[in-house]
């Protein structure tokens, strides 16, 4: 009989700490499908995006060395929603193609749990129908903006329109299976709350791994 994982979605805003959880999850043994990673990896120098960006915008949204002006082109979107949905009808079906692919690669490999970090996934629909759950990770609206201001240097109006630009928090916690508040806990207890999902997916998940 062929192995089937368990298949988790993981969102939540800018600053919820969102990448640490993602890190927990790898640290306990699963397979991690970064969206955003894959989105930075198609459009670095001569990345699988950069033609059809530079179709799209015109050859000021690509720098010297041929990988996407990412300042200009996070300026562009903020000020102009049919720039952003054109940027995301370039990048999506790329993105989805190779999160598919990391998928079979993560099957193959034999894995009891796949997740799945979509900072978008509340916003899309195209996910909800294979993953098994949805888990958001959330935290307060001061917390997000002052973990930003903090860690990028960001100016408040900045992480205001970066927050702004994302699913409200009302939207994404109604979309929950799970949810975690990581907001005012220690990283020992985020990472309970985090095993304690994992083994709930997959009671048989490798208990021998430690985060």
């Amino acid at each position: 009989m062929s192995h089937q994982p368990a298949r988790l979605g993981l969102t939540g805003g800018i600053g919820s700490g969102k990448s640490t959880v993602a890190n927990m999850f790898s640290a306990l043994g699963a397979v991690v499908i970064d969206a955003d990673a894959i989105s930075r990896s198609l459009t670095t120098p001569h990345g699988a995006a950069i033609e059809a960006i530079k179709l799209q915008f015109g050859e000021g949204m690509i720098n010297a060395d041929s990988s996407l002006n990412r300042d200009r082109m996070r300026e562009l979107v903020f000020t102009d929603i049919s720039a952003k949905k054109r940027l995301e009808a370039t990048l999506h079906p790329l993105i989805k193609l190779e999160m598919q692919r990391q998928d079979q690669v993560a099957m193959t490999s034999g894995t009891k749990l796949i997740v799945y970090d979509i900072p978008l996934l509340v916003e899309s629909q195209n996910w909800r129908a294979i993953l098994d759950q949805i888990l958001v990770i959330d935290c307060l609206h001061s917390t997000q903006i002052n973990r930003i201001m903090q860690r990028n240097n960001f100016k408040q109006i900045d992480v205001e329109k970066i927050i702004a630009s994302q699913a409200s928090r009302k939207m994404r916690n109604s979309a929950a299976d799970k949810m975690i508040f990581n907001d005012s806990i220690t990283i020992e207890q985020l990472r309970e709350q985090v095993t304690h999902v994992a083994k709930h997916l997959q009671p048989q998940f490798d208990e021998r791994k430690k985060l």
